[in-house]
C-alpha cells in the first residue's frame, strides 16, 4: 500500500476503535459472567429434586402430567391472568409457564413459574423484572436497559467493532513488515512493548473477535428480525383468519390437543415452547408450538407449528426463514454455550484477550496524544505501527 492509503486505514482504524472501545469494555465485563450463568446458577440456586429425573419435560413419556393440567395449576396461582408461554426441557422434567394481565401483556408484567411436570409441583416463581444480578448484566449486555433503542445502539457499536477488526489487519502487515510473527520487544519502552502484546493478541484472537462481533450485531437486531417474520411469515400462514377479531382467552381449547396434532406433523422433533394466541411469537388465534431437532446443530433451529387454538386442528408449519436461522444460530455462537464447560472455558480466555486488547489499544492511543508528532510522522493508530 501507498502512504496515501496507509493514512486511511490507520484513521478508519483509530475512529472505529475509540468510538466503541468504551462500550466494547462494558460488553467484555458483562458477558464473561454470562459465559457462565448455567454454573452460577447451579452454585447459587437450590436444586429441586424431580419426581422422574432424567425424563424431559418435552417428551411423551406416562408420568407426566398433561399440559392442561400443568397450565390450570400455574393459573391458579395467578388468579385473573392468562397464558403466554410454556417452555420445555429435553433432560428433566422441569418446565416453565409465562403468564400476564392480558395477551400481549409486556415482559415487565409477565411472571414465570417453574413446574416439576412428574409432580406438578411448583418449584420456582419469578416476575420477568426480578432476575437479580444475572438479569441486570444480560439487560446492561443487550440493551443498556434502554429496550430497542439500546440494542440497536450496541449493534452499531459492533459494526464499528468489525470495521476496527477489518481495518487493523488491513494494517498489520505494512506495519509489522520488519518484525517476525509473534515478536516481543520486551527491552524496549513500555508503549512499544504493549504495542507488541496489542498487536501479537489481536492478530491471534481476531477470528473469534469478529465471529462474536457479526454474530453480536445480529442479535442486536432481534427484535426487528422477530417484527419481520411476524409481519411476513407468520401473516403468510395466517392469511385465513385476517380480520377476524383476537380469540378469547375463554375459548381456548386443549393443549393437548393442539400438541398431538403439531406432532403428527413434525414427528422427529422436540417441542421447545408453545406461544399463546396473541404475543409476539403467534398470532391472535394459534397455538404456535415451536420444535428444535434432535441434533446438536438442528436444536438451535426452529420450526413454529400453528394450531387453532379454539378447534385443535392444524393449519401450516414451516421453517424459519434464512434471516431468523441466521440469528438462531448466532445466539450459541455468541455466548459459546453449545460446546459444555470446555469452549466456556475458551470464549472467556478469548473475552480476556478482547478486554487486553481493547485496553491496551487505548492506552496506546492516549500516550500517543501526549506527544507532540513531528513534521511528516507517520500517521497514529491505537492498534499497530510501523515496525522499528
Amino acid at each position: 500500500m501507498n502512504r496515501a492509503s496507509i493514512k486511511l486505514w490507520a484513521a478508519v482504524h483509530k475512529w472505529t476503535s475509540l468510538v466503541c472501545t468504551i462500550f466494547l469494555l462494558m460488553l467484555c465485563i458483562t458477558g464473561l459472567p454470562l459465559i457462565f450463568h448455567d454454573e452460577i446458577d447451579h452454585l447459587t440456586e437450590t436444586q429441586p429434586v424431580f419426581g422422574m429425573p432424567g425424563i424431559g419435560s418435552s417428551s411423551t413419556s406416562a408420568g407426566l402430567l398433561s399440559l392442561d393440567d400443568m397450565v390450570a395449576r400455574a393459573l391458579a396461582n395467578r388468579p385473573g391472568e392468562v397464558p403466554l408461554y410454556m417452555a420445555f426441557d429435553n433432560d428433566q422434567p422441569s418446565m416453565t409457564i409465562t403468564t400476564g394481565p392480558r395477551p400481549d401483556s409486556p415482559g415487565a408484567e409477565m411472571t414465570i413459574q417453574s413446574f416439576d411436570r412428574s409432580t406438578g409441583k411448583l418449584i420456582g416463581k419469578a416476575a420477568e423484572s426480578d432476575g437479580g444480578v444475572m438479569h441486570v448484566l444480560l439487560k446492561l449486555h443487550t440493551d443498556m436497559f434502554l429496550g430497542l433503542p439500546g440494542m440497536l445502539f450496541l449493534g452499531a457499536m459492533g459494526v464499528a467493532f468489525v470495521a476496527a477488526l477489518v481495518s487493523g489487519v488491513v494494517l498489520y502487515a505494512p506495519f509489522m513488515r520488519k518484525l517476525d510473527f509473534g515478536t516481543l520487544r520486551t527491552r524496549r519502552s513500555a508503549r512499544t512493548k504493549w504495542l507488541d502484546y496489542h498487536n501479537l493478541l489481536g492478530i491471534v484472537g481476531l477470528a473469534w473477535m469478529l465471529v462474536v462481533g457479526l454474530t453480536g450485531v445480529i442479535n442486536a437486531f432481534a427484535v426487528p428480525i422477530e417484527q419481520l417474520w411476524k409481519a411476513d411469515e407468520l401473516a403468510s400462514m395466517t392469511r385465513a383468519y385476517a380480520g377476524r377479531e383476537p380469540l378469547d382467552p375463554s375459548r381456548y381449547g386443549s393443549l393437548d390437543t393442539a400438541m398431538a396434532a403439531a406432532r403428527a406433523k413434525l414427528p422427529d422433533n422436540n417441542p421447545q415452547f408453545i406461544a399463546f394466541p396473541g404475543g409476539t411469537f403467534s398470532s391472535n388465534h394459534h397455538y404456535a408450538v415451536f420444535f428444535q431437532g434432535d441434533t446438536p446443530l438442528t436444536e438451535r433451529l426452529l420450526t413454529p407449528a400453528l394450531i387453532d387454538a379454539e378447534t385443535g386442528r392444524f393449519t401450516d408449519a414451516r421453517q424459519m426463514p434464512w434471516y431468523y436461522q441466521a440469528l438462531s444460530l448466532s445466539r450459541p455462537l455468541h455466548f459459546g454455550d453449545y460446546g459444555g464447560l470446555p469452549l466456556k472455558l475458551l470464549w472467556a480466555a478469548l473475552t480476556l484477550f478482547t478486554v487486553h486488547v481493547l485496553g491496551t489499544g487505548l492506552y496506546l492511543w492516549l500516550a500517543k496524544s501526549r506527544t507532540t508528532a513531528p513534521a511528516g510522522a507517520r500517521p497514529a493508530s491505537p492498534v499497530a505501527e510501523p515496525a522499528e
